[in-house]
């Protein structure tokens, strides 16, 4: 196969980890990213790197020293409290459980730029529109005016994709729960009652009415709060509430969350920063769609899912890894493509259901007496080991043959 011309579109984790083993192969590839750099944005909170994906495609890429300088193993911790504050599960990994370790959004961004050849990355490119054009190629149009041609164009441009509008007319359904993104500052030093509540990774608490407050460490002393509950997506106009003012929004989450104790309801209006609005959308699962040359999808453009599991990350970094080695082991790009998503679909499909069941399950109106039970994560993590030493045994093998 004739070296290809590959546009990856969105410089998030999946289009990054793409093209960094698609250079370790020797194939480059140029990265279109709609934000002006790569720390122009918050890209969110912590998120867990689980031992049979997100792990398995970081080691492939040969960044895991570089992972673990960054990742907090004590992160791992969660516990469960009602709304009064009354501790129902904890969990506290053991000595050397590295199964699914913590690290930054923002930490992991940038660790995946830094390892790819300058120039790699256009900043600064929102695509408006792909086309296919004479010899089977694509042509990316740009907000900037730029354009470019690719033999290959690879959607990682997440939840609103653009590229997916040449496969599926599938697009995301808001999941009916919307969430207050906050942020606690200094924490052991601010505000100690809220770091003894979250401890060293995560605290999650619900009540029967739809109403959550999720927690979780992140690195340099900071909490991310998420205040979620069932809302309407226009919630807050219905409400009368402006959701840039931060008394504006304390005062609404104060009646919505009456009932919780004066324990828990620091960590619902005592946050340093403004809410940050966000909603949970999810893509029809399981997601497919037919073949066409030259287009595939990774990560949240071809699978949003909720969050719950933490498997959306996990799932992008595994699609970047294992396309690149699709594209350097075929003998055309349109087997590549089919040999990637053959793995993916089902994958996918599968892990997106169970997460966006989970999330139903969570927000679910329940008697006190019938609450949702938390998951067993020591169990969690016994099965992220032994799905792990699974795929290696079936790459192994896979090479063999």
């Amino acid at each position: 196969m004739t070296t290809p011309r590959i546009a990856i579109v969105g410089g998030g984790p999946a289009g990054l980890m793409c093209a960094r083993v698609l250079q370790g192969h020797d194939i480059q590839a140029t990265v279109y990213d709609a934000d002006a750099a790569v720390d122009a944005r918050d890209p969110g909170g912590t998120l867990d790197l689980h031992a049979d994906s997100g792990q398995i495609a970081l080691e492939d890429a040969g960044l895991m020293d570089a992972f673990r300088a960054l990742a907090r193993v004590e992160g791992q911790a969660k516990s469960r409290r009602d709304q009064h504050g009354t501790v129902l599960a904890e969990f506290i990994p053991d000595e050397g459980d590295e199964a699914a370790p913590e690290i930054d959004r923002a930490q992991l961004r940038t660790m995946l730029y830094e390892h790819l050849r300058p120039g790699t990355v256009a900043w600064g490119h929102k695509l408006l529109d792909v086309t296919q054009i004479e010899g089977g190629a694509h042509r990316l149009e740009f907000a900037n005016g730029a354009s470019a041609e690719a033999d290959l164009v690879i959607g990682a441009d997440g939840a609103w994709s653009v590229v997916r509008r040449l496969l599926t007319d599938a697009v995301p359904q808001y999941l009916g729960v919307s969430f207050l993104d906050a942020r606690f500052d200094d924490v052991d030093t601010r505000h100690p009652e809220i770091a003894a509540i979250v401890g060293d990774g995560h605290m999650f608490s619900n009540d029967s009415d739809g109403r959550a407050v999720i927690v979780q460490r992140n690195s340099n002393g900071v909490v991310r709060g998420y205040v979620a509950f069932r809302a309407e997506l226009d919630w807050y106009v219905t409400a009368g509430v402006d959701v840039t003012d931060r008394a504006a929004v304390r005062s609404y989450l104060l009646r919505e969350f009456s009932e919780w104790s004066a324990l828990m309801r620091p960590l619902i209006t005592d946050n340093d920063s403004d809410y940050v609005l966000r909603n949970f959308w999810a893509l029809p699962a399981p997601l497919t769609w037919n073949h066409v040359p030259g287009v595939t999808l990774i990560g949240d453009a071809a699978h949003l899912m909720a969050p719950f599991g933490g498997h959306g990350t996990n799932l992008a970094l595994l699609d970047g890894v294992e396309l690149a080695h699709a594209i350097k082991k075929e003998h055309s790009l349109d087997a590549a493509i089919t040999r990637y998503e053959t793995t993916m679909f089902p994958r996918s499909g599968e892990l997106a259901v169970s997460s966006n069941t989970a999330l139903t399950q969570f927000f679910a109106t329940t008697s006190p007496d019938a609450p949702h039970l938390p998951p067993d994560h020591a169990q969690e993590h016994k099965n992220y080991q032994s799905r792990a030493a699974e795929y290696r045994r079936r790459q192994t093998a896979a090479d063999r043959s």
